[in-house]
């Protein structure tokens, strides 16, 4: 079983509280997911099963779109509304002056990561030393924001959309929109509805794999934007037995033999691929 679940991720469970579930439900303990949600997260969770978790860092690269709310004169140590309360103030704001602020981050900026994640800075993570109230330069990471709009105000929370790219944290997004109009912003609810080529529309509930009512991705299916070539047994061996290959690609390229997956190969210089992900297992 090699391949992906889509799960729509329910409010207050962690990512690993997901694949656990799966584990049992489906009595094996290979399965990875790509990207995490935080707990007050809903929304699309790619779980891998197999030898496609190999392909979790290749997924986790794509681009992610979300539907976040947020409330604007509060700060929170976590950035969003589950975290202790740091600062608050009344704050009166405008409806041209939202979208003004909302539209000026349709671009590449350098994010502060926060304080409250997993990035690692001198081999600890971040929210071990915020944990500890351990003061720390928060690192700053290049992310591009693609689209972003805003959607609805309901008295107090506003609610955006935005597609945004690998590495850029949401809660930190809503903060630097605070900033820019001179107050606090803390989220309040975050739904990922894309990632890469899935959607929310297209992701199962927990109910629906123990019911065995579910749709279930196959490599090829999660590898069909990339180039694939069906080889030969002269071929097979080199690949099977991870070979480097003289062969002039642009990024990727899947081997195949009968449509069946065999390996995921890479440019390793302008005339020579390397793996980067084998399938096929040599018995």
């Amino acid at each position: 079983m090699n391949g992906a679940i889509i799960i729509n991720k329910p409010k207050g469970y962690t990512s690993r509280d997901v694949i656990n579930q799966l584990n049992k439900i489906l009595n094996t303990k290979q399965i990875g997911h790509t990207g995490t949600l935080d707990p007050l997260a809903t929304g699309v969770l790619v779980c891998l099963i197999g030898r496609a978790t190999k392909l979790a860092n290749i997924l986790t690269n794509q681009d992610k779109e979300y539907i976040a709310s947020f409330k604007l004169g509060i700060l929170t140590d976590t950035l969003d509304i589950t975290g202790k309360v740091l600062k608050e103030e009344n704050f009166i704001y405008n409806k041209k002056g939202i979208i003004k602020a909302i539209n000026s981050f349709k671009r590449n900026y350098y994010q502060e990561v926060p304080a409250y994640s997993a990035v690692k800075v001198k081999g600890k993570k971040l929210y071990e030393y915020a944990r500890k109230n351990e003061k720390i330069n928060l690192p700053k990471k290049e992310i591009n924001i693609y689209d972003i709009k805003l959607l609805s105000i309901h008295g107090d929370i506003i609610t955006i959309k935005t597609k945004v790219s690998k590495g850029t944290y949401i809660r930190s997004l809503i903060r630097d929109i605070g900033n820019y109009l001179g107050t606090y912003a803390t989220l309040t609810d975050l739904e990922r509805t894309t990632l890469g080529q899935f959607d929310i529309k297209d992701a199962n509930t927990i109910d629906d794999i123990i019911d065995n009512k579910y749709h279930f991705y196959s490599v090829l299916n999660l590898l069909k934007d990339y180039p694939k070539e069906e080889i030969d047994p002269e071929m097979l061996f080199k690949v099977k037995n991870g070979q480097i290959i003289e062969k002039s690609i642009k990024d990727h390229l899947l081997f195949t033999v009968h449509n069946q997956e065999i390996a995921l190969y890479e440019k390793y210089d302008d005339n020579h691929i390397k793996p980067s992900v084998m399938f096929y297992i040599n018995k």
